[in-house]
């Protein structure tokens, strides 16, 4: 019996703007369900630092990190197509890789470029869903994680903690995060059939 073929969601695309702590367990949570095809996009490579959050591995430390996660998706569910791009995203990039995706996810980590990934999607590819994560530095306060709603934007996290030099992007909260996006994912998809 093949566990990851699910007939609802073989047929459907999703884009993931960046794979580092976000992105790369997002990923990897919508291919242990069944999803047809995930378009990855991120021009970083494994660091060692990478590690303490990311579905990463040691034995892939300077590979790309697109590369990186596509072995590892493949490893989970063969069945998961995954288009890499190694790119810095752009607007104009954004919107000629993940144009034909269902839902795009937002995953990366600097204020400015979510900001540029959301005005991009919503201004010229409106009819599309975009899930995002902002506030998930640090650990505990579970409580006051949630998803908002706000037309085809949904933004998951606590909407505060930012990342700074004494808030860390910890292994349990950008999990948290990182499934919740992936859980926003899944209600979109098998809500819109």
């Amino acid at each position: 019996m093949n566990y990851f073929l699910n007939e609802e969601l073989k047929n459907k695309c999703v884009g993931i703007a960046g794979v580092g702590g976000l992105g790369s367990n997002c990923a990897i949570a919508l291919a242990r369900v069944g999803l047809g095809k995930i378009i990855i996009a991120d021009f970083d490579i494994v660091s060692e630092s990478n590690l303490n959050r990311q579905y990463f591995f040691s034995s892939q430390i300077g590979m790309p990190k697109v590369i990186a996660l596509k072995e590892n998706i493949n490893k989970i569910n063969t069945y998961t197509e995954v288009e890499t791009h190694n790119i810095k995203l752009t607007s104009t990039t954004i919107i000629d890789i993940f144009k034909n995706c269902d839902v795009i996810v937002e995953a990366f980590d600097l204020a400015e470029m979510k900001q540029m990934i959301i005005e991009t999607v919503l201004l010229n590819l409106p009819e599309k869903y975009i899930v995002s994560g902002i506030g998930m530095a640090g650990w505990g306060k579970n409580n006051i994680i949630t998803t908002k709603q706000f037309g085809n934007l949904y933004i998951c996290g606590d909407g505060l903690t930012e990342v700074s030099n004494t808030n860390l992007p910890l292994a349990p909260r950008v999990g948290l995060v990182a499934n919740m996006q992936a859980n926003q994912v899944l209600e979109i998809l098998l809500e819109k059939k």
